[in-house]
């Protein structure tokens, strides 16, 4: 059936950011990947506007004008903005999986690079293009082992991938004369597809929201760090992580202050698990406590519960409990996991 312009365009207005145009167009590889990152996080969806008439296009040339074209044994163009998408892609599929699957043992040998892999390889299967999938989980993999237990480790194995699949670009191949695919079973393996993406995000999300929270925060503080050498550029980052408290405000009319930016950071980055919440009760100190304060709390409460110095039956158990809490308190101010 040949696809109309007017009615791609229309479904890019009304459910472009799911992939309703692609999913028109038979293009369910792009589907996909809009359905999961949301029109590639606006800024695709936006670009499409001006790709559309091309699109069109290519979904109602013929079988054989398809196969003409891809006997040509030289590689699709390299484009810099399918390049960006892997690596942003791979990155975000790597975020989602730290955050729904790290709890598993085998999380950073496994996981993690068959996770980022396979939000590269979306990208690189995106329209009439594809890859070579092993070779890219194969980066993925070996660059994983050395960046092992890195917060940020998904930043380096998506590069690595990125760049193993532009190096393997080829065009897919056309579909046999008089094939025809089923809308429903299109449909179902895009939404077992999804499902698979989403399902441990949204159990997480749901479920341990105070882990979520603390990992999101963890990163920040990682990207910080890696600017201590140029604090005007971390300054930089710091205000576009910030930026939409500075729209709030616009909108609402309320009032924007430096300092209020800065606290609403710290907040994020000192979000306590409910274990350092019952430490802090237990050290009778209040979240913003600093590591002198921590110190300066548990050694006058080890003074007086001390089993040496406290003859009372519960002196032991007491004190145990303050040394307990001051060890998570300690342990949390230290430097850990690329902080």
């Amino acid at each position: 059936m040949v696809k109309s312009v007017l009615v791609t365009y229309v479904l890019w207005a009304v459910g472009g950011p799911l992939g309703l145009h692609h999913l028109y167009l038979g293009r369910d590889s792009h589907a996909l990947l809009w359905m999961v990152t949301l029109g590639g996080f606006g800024v695709g969806w936006a670009r499409e506007i001006f790709r559309i008439p091309a699109y069109v296009h290519e979904a109602n040339k013929d079988t054989e004008k398809i196969r003409r074209k891809h006997s040509i044994r030289s590689p699709p163009p390299a484009g810099p903005f399918r390049f960006t998408g892997q690596v942003c892609v791979g990155i975000y599929f790597g975020v989602v999986a730290m955050i729904g699957l790290k709890s598993l043992s085998f999380f950073y040998l496994i996981v993690l690079p068959l996770s980022v892999g396979a939000g590269v390889h979306l990208v690189s299967s995106a329209g009439e293009q594809t890859t070579d999938l092993q070779k890219t989980l194969t980066a993925c993999v070996i660059t994983s082992t050395i960046f092992y237990g890195s917060t940020l480790s998904p930043l380096p194995i998506s590069l690595v991938a990125s760049v193993t699949a532009a190096q393997h670009r080829r065009y897919k191949p056309p579909p046999a004369p008089g094939a025809k695919q089923e809308f429903g079973p299109r449909l179902y393996r895009l939404g077992l597809a999804w499902l698979a993406f989403s399902a441990p995000l949204g159990y997480c999300v749901f479920h341990n929201t105070t882990a979520t929270l603390f990992y999101l925060s963890d990163c920040v503080a990682a990207l910080l760090d890696l600017f201590w050498f140029l604090p005007w550029l971390r300054g930089v980052v710091e205000f576009m992580l910030l930026m939409p408290y500075r729209i709030f405000c616009f909108f609402t009319g309320g009032g924007y202050y430096e300092e209020a930016w800065r606290k609403m950071l710290e907040i994020l980055l000192k979000e306590y698990t409910e274990e350092e919440k019952d430490a802090l009760q237990i050290l009778s100190l209040q979240m913003e406590a600093s590591l002198q304060d921590i110190t300066r709390s548990y050694r006058e409460l080890a003074k007086t519960w001390h089993p040496d110095h406290n003859p009372s039956k519960d002196a032991e158990a007491r004190f145990m409990k303050i040394h307990r809490a001051y060890e998570v308190l300690l342990q949390r101010h230290r430097p850990h996991r690329g902080r």
